[in-house]
């Protein structure tokens, strides 16, 4: 049994990232900064989770949004002694959330995924 846990956490959010290309060709003088949507502005909001389980060490996890919902955000957490979490990010299609990790001197890890859903528009 192990006796230490070392947990690392990442979050990530890609709320407003349309604006970005937009604040991105805009002068600092004339760009002004677009308001941050705010939770009211999402319908459906829903946290889904994918619980602690050991894996291979970077094996990826991946939690996915219910049907007729995309991630707007999400995270992962590596768990055991030396645990170090080696990535947190969106699917490509925009439908869940990615994590994986890696644990020194063995050969698997705890990993708990989480993804941010909300009703497409």
């Amino acid at each position: 049994m192990r006796s230490k846990r070392l947990t690392t956490i990442a979050l990530a959010a890609l709320v407003g990232c349309a604006s970005l290309t937009t604040m991105a060709a805009a002068t600092p003088a004339t760009a002004a900064a677009p308001a941050a949507p705010a939770a009211a502005d999402f319908t459906g909001y829903q946290v889904v989770k994918l619980p602690n389980a050991n894996v291979p060490n970077f094996q990826r996890r991946t939690v996915r949004c219910p049907s007729g919902k995309r991630a707007i955000g999400g995270g992962a957490e590596a768990q055991g002694n030396d645990a170090i979490l080696v990535g947190s990010f969106p699917t490509d299609d925009g439908s869940g959330w990615i994590g994986l990790g890696r644990q020194n001197n063995y050969n698997d890890v705890g990993i708990s995924v989480y993804v941010i859903c909300a009703n497409v528009s």
